[in-house]
């Protein structure tokens, strides 16, 4: 068919849409050269008119032709409102499929909308005249061969990032007239929604942009004007001037006031409102505004939030999954029901019996699809930490679209259509931020609007926005009282508290807020992150059965330390039935490791851990390895006080090299001692894993105030540099002990006498490395200091069975997820070899034919390491300016420079050349033979979870002992 005969066929038709629509589709179809359906698609799998079952309101489909992955395409009479026609195509979308693009036509009109689900929504409206242009025909047959070129270009992340840039500027012009920051975002968070609420049409014809535009010059017209707005809004029957204003309560304009703002500010808002409000995204409009909005969280504008994915992790099994698959049990309950009762057909109507048995099993699935959705309509979620809303927002959406999908299922079975029911009441939140507590209502405002419109049907009217009280501004953890704070009782709970570590709490929260948090929590063991009350929250409600199922983000040290004891009572009386344990998210603009816990009552079947099914999860979120819970691995009395985490500083005690040695040199002090008591090198974690940075630290012990005094030069450095910091601290024994380390660590002291050297790793690195140093060398906080100085212990300490032990029982820290070791877990639960072990002097396994071969790996392991990192021809070792302390190693000429910057540990662990494997592989074939091991060890039957296994039944065994002892 030529365009010409087209348009002659089909400009003065007048028929109605049943008659002439199927007709109007196949012209169409030749006019651009595609097939038609019934000939593309004869059993109308893929291409079909008339697409769905008969629906009870009226109408043969749920589209008058749908083709599959491109379109959804509905009739309508010529001159009909299509905008009727397109909400029918939202409203059966899910059952379509979610085609990309929804079409409607009046026969004169083709109007084309995208409906990509994360882009910014698109029209493309074709006149019939204007299909006698070849390239109008090319862009329409692309919607039945190659619909992504509709796609639109930015995404509706990108608007909601610009939106919200567009009001941190006009905010932070606010604030710097001297108006109050809180009333800025109220003020900016109304402006907000009546952009929306025009681009949506619940303002008419425009009237906010209007009203900024007569105000372009006398911006005091645009305050008045706005008061009055907001007034009007906030009220039954509000008018502004003769125009009718829809009552919007929900308590965001029941203060009326409007701040006063300047031309500079109107043309900024004017530049705002042309943008399309309608498809700006609240999973993160929350997040993005309160940004610009909250002073404190000005410098995170631009930074990276986390998306809508990241939260379905936590939604989907907590929420969605259960209530999908009730609602499948319940479907087939349903279709059982309505496909057993006798049916109608054209052929033959029902009468009599026949229809009174078909009635009653219609009446009877309403009832049943009734009293589900009534489930879902009272079904409450709770984020006890909500921020700004995304969580909130992410989860009313996925209970609506469950509903829509639940009343289409029915429907198609020849239920009457229901109207969605569930709405912002279903979503329950606690904030402690008001910035971000007043954004969490307007998010979930918004999403509810939006969901309304972008599936067919309008938003709630009188009032528009229900209230929100639901959504409290306090305390999630503490109340006024110094109590635990309650929650509300709720079927989910969800959300992702804040991450603010034990180290930190004191400092942020300060001291006093701190020690009544604990106090009012003594069954959450002390020393753990703020994050931990919320997950022992969350189960105290689950046993309390106020609550069924949780899932909580934390930052991954959850998995170890103090912290994962709050996991140990959801996983003995509990269960974890889905976790991530190691996953990227942001968190207040910057990337953090984090882990996703789902748990709930104890239940049977398979969970599931990083996306893979296993049988269950431990509180380490670890899959059982071997066949046992390592978290359950017990502390070994014979290697209790052998290693230790170095000292905490709190204060600059560290110095340079240079200024230290200038000290070592000075003559004996009034005590008739020399400084190198108390000035002594300092290993951090960076000396071990790259090059030794030549620090030097000050450390007085535990010694008094006068006695430290007597060390006349580190002594007036302390008092200058380190006593006005720690005056301001806010725990009393730092502040009156102020030239003492923060936190001392008298015990190392003790054992290291005696020993010519000691071992030492960093706490958190990419390989676990240990290396020798000398008992003068103090290690910092980051560092742990084994105090051994035979071969032998080091030995055990670097093979693959420590360090496998270590990986699994250790916790994992920063960005890049290093593994972290700790004296308690790391080294005091991991079971030696049967005498080697560390309470046992190296002397008096000596003898011993596998201490000897563990020695003399480790000892040539050692040695041909420090040959690569040292080479004799390109360093010159000198001795330290005083005796007791290492040589100091110098490098020879600006080649040594150059070569030994690359020659690092954990460079030389990166490339593992082969002389480095096969110094491990005897080392770990000598521990093997300590360990009875041996012959497994060279045939490869010990893989990883077997030596684990073997290593814990030690554990377990040395324990029982040690309890009989």
């Amino acid at each position: 068919m030529t365009p010409y005969e087209f348009l002659k066929k089909w400009r003065n038709v007048e028929l109605k849409e049943r008659s002439a629509s199927q007709s109007h589709f196949n012209d169409l179809c030749a006019l651009l050269g595609v097939l038609d359906p019934v000939s593309a698609d004869p059993a109308g799998t893929w291409f079909t008119f008339e697409k769905g079952a008969n629906k009870t309101s009226g109408g043969n489909g749920w589209a008058d032709v749908w083709r599959r992955e491109c379109f959804g395409w509905e009739y309508k009479g010529r001159h009909a409102n299509l905008d009727k026609a397109n909400a029918q195509l939202l409203q059966y979308s899910v059952a379509l499929e979610n085609p990309p693009l929804l079409i409607v036509s009046d026969m004169s009109r083709i109007v084309i909308r995208t409906n990509w689900t994360n882009s910014v929504q698109e029209t493309h409206e074709f006149a019939l005249e204007d299909l006698t242009d070849g390239a109008v025909r090319d862009r329409l047959k692309a919607a039945f061969v190659d619909p992504e070129q509709f796609k639109p270009q930015k995404s509706r992340q990108e608007l909601t990032e610009e939106t919200a840039r567009d009001f941190a500027r006009i905010a932070q012009r606010l604030r710097d007239r001297g108006h109050d920051a809180q009333k800025v975002a109220h003020f900016v968070n109304q402006l907000v929604f009546c952009m929306f609420a025009e681009d949506v049409g619940l303002l008419p014809d425009h009237l906010f942009t209007k009203m900024l535009e007569v105000s372009r010059g006398d911006p005091t017209k645009f305050t008045a004007n706005a008061s009055m707005l907001f007034g009007a809004m906030a009220q039954r029957g509000g008018t502004v001037g003769f125009t009718a204003i829809e009552w919007f309560n929900g308590g965001l304009f029941v203060d009326d006031s409007a701040l006063p703002v300047d031309s500079d500010d109107i043309e900024q808002l004017l530049s705002a409102a042309r943008r399309d409000w309608s498809q700006i995204d609240p999973s993160i409009l929350g997040t993005l505004f309160e940004r610009g909005l909250d002073p404190a969280k000005r410098s995170q504008l631009g930074a990276h939030y986390t998306d809508r994915d990241k939260i379905m992790m936590i939604v989907g099994p907590v929420i969605i999954q259960p209530l999908e698959a009730e609602w499948a049990r319940t479907l087939a309950r349903l279709t059982a029901l309505v496909e057993s009762a006798p049916r109608q057909t054209k052929e033959k109507l029902l009468r009599g019996a026949d229809l009174g048995k078909r009635t009653r099993a219609l009446t009877d699935a309403a009832a049943i699809h009734n009293d589900f959705i009534e489930r879902l309509a009272g079904f409450r979620v709770l984020d006890p930490a909500c921020g700004s809303g995304n969580f909130l927002y992410v989860a009313l959406r996925s209970l609506k679209d469950i509903e829509h999908r639940a009343n289409l299922d029915a429907e198609a079975l020849g239920l009457p259509r229901g109207f969605p029911r569930v709405g912002p009441e279903c979503v329950l939140g606690i904030e402690l931020n008001p910035y971000a507590a007043e954004l969490a209502r307007v998010s979930v405002w918004i999403g509810e609007i939006q969901w309304m419109r972008r599936n067919g049907f309008d938003a709630a009217r009188n009032p528009i926005l229900r209230p929100l009280d639901t959504i409290e501004c306090r305390d999630a953890v503490l109340n006024a009282e110094g109590l635990p704070a309650e929650w509300p009782a709720a079927d989910a709970v969800v959300g992702n508290p804040p991450f603010l570590g034990n180290k930190k709490m004191i400092g942020e929260l300060g001291e006093e807020y701190t020690r009544a948090l604990r106090k009012a929590w003594p069954n959450v063991p002390g020393g753990v992150d703020l994050v931990c009350y919320w997950f022992a929250k969350a189960w105290a409600m689950i046993e309390g059965g106020q609550v069924s199922r949780v899932g909580l983000v934390s930052t991954n040290s959850i998995r170890s330390g103090k912290n994962r004891e709050v996991l140990i009572p959801i996983v003995v009386h509990g269960r974890i039935f889905e976790a991530w344990s190691d996953e990227q998210w942001t968190v207040d603009g910057a990337a953090v490791r984090v882990s996703l816990v789902s748990f709930g009552h104890k239940s049977d079947g398979p969970s599931l851990l990083d996306g893979s099914s296993v049988e269950s999860i431990f509180a380490d979120l670890s899959a059982e390895r071997g066949g046992v819970d390592l978290t359950s691995a017990s502390r070994l009395q014979e290697n209790r006080s052998v290693a230790f985490q170095g000292p905490v500083k709190v204060g600059a005690f560290d110095v340079e090299g240079d200024l230290a040695r200038r000290w070592l040199l000075l003559p004996m002090n009034p005590n008739g001692r020399h400084n190198r008591d108390v000035v002594r090198p300092l290993l951090n974690g960076q000396d071990i894993t790259q090059r030794p940075s030549d620090r030097w630290i000050i450390d007085f012990g535990t010694t008094s105030e006068a006695d430290s005094a007597m060390y006349e030069m580190p002594f007036e450095h302390v008092h200058e540099v380190v006593k006005p910091f720690r005056e301001t601290n806010r725990r009393d024994r730092r502040r009156l002990f102020w030239w003492q380390h923060g936190e001392t660590v008298p015990g190392i002291k003790k054992a290291v006498a005696g020993l010519s050297r000691a071992i030492f790793t960093p706490r958190v690195a990419k390989h676990r490395l240990f290396v020798w140093a000398p008992p003068s060398v103090v290690p910092d906080s980051r560092v742990v200091i084994v105090c051994r100085d035979d071969d032998t212990a080091f030995g055990v300490l670097h093979s693959k069975f420590h360090e496998l032990w270590s990986l699994a029982l250790g916790g994992w820290h920063g960005v890049g997820n290093d593994p972290q070791y700790t004296p308690s877990l790391g080294f005091e639960t991991f079971p030696f070899p049967e005498g080697l072990t560390p309470n046992i002097p190296a002397a008096a396994y000596a003898d011993d034919p596998h201490a000897q071969a563990i020695g003399a790996a480790a000892a040539r392991l050692n040695e041909l390491r420090a040959n690569w990192l040292n080479p004799a021809d390109l360093i010159e070792r000198v001795a330290e300016v005083v005796s007791g302390f290492p040589d100091r190693i110098l490098l020879r000429d600006e080649v040594a420079v150059k070569e030994l910057k690359k020659r690092t540990l954990t460079n030389l662990y990166n490339i593992r050349p082969q002389w480095l494997v096969n110094a491990h592989a005897a080392l770990d074939a000598a521990v093997a033979d300590a360990y009875g091991w041996g012959d497994a060890w060279r045939e490869g039957a010990l893989g990883d979870d077997e030596i684990l296994a073997r290593l814990f039944a030690l554990n377990r065994a040395r324990a029982f002992e040690a309890t009989k002892a």
